[in-house]
């Protein structure tokens, strides 16, 4: 399955490029492609693009700050902080896969119990956001 994925943290120093890693990791070891848009210190990296997005079958958006979400709003999409990423990134592919299987562009958050609560604040505005 072709995936796509977002990482972004407050800082931008270590989290985003480790959830970035660990989910590139666990989806190529699962089997699936998968792009990762990084968003931290050097501001963003690996931006995805047109063509990345319309080869998608499914989203992750592992951030604990504002990303745009708009361009995933015809895909399952699956949205955790980005300690999930770091913590748990085989969860989140799986999740991402079965909800890319059911072809519905549904948003499924996934709370990562490590999230301190600063980040949590920043998490609970995401969802907000979100809808």
């Amino acid at each position: 399955m072709n995936l796509v994925a977002v990482t972004a943290c407050p800082t931008g120093i270590a989290h985003s490029q480790m959830g970035a890693e660990s989910l590139a990791q666990a989806a190529t070891d699962a089997g699936h492609a998968v792009e990762v848009e990084v968003h931290g210190a050097m501001g963003t990296e690996n931006e995805l693009g047109e063509d990345d997005l319309k080869r998608a079958e499914a989203a992750i958006v592992a951030a604990d700050v504002r990303v745009d979400v708009e361009r995933f709003a015809d895909l399952p999409t699956v949205v955790a902080p980005v300690g999930a990423a770091v913590s748990d990134p085989d969860a989140l592919v799986e999740r991402a896969v079965s909800l890319g299987r059911s072809g519905e562009p549904t948003t499924v958050r996934i709370e990562d119990e490590s999230t301190d609560g600063e980040s949590r604040g920043l998490v609970d505005g995401l969802r907000r956001l979100l809808g």
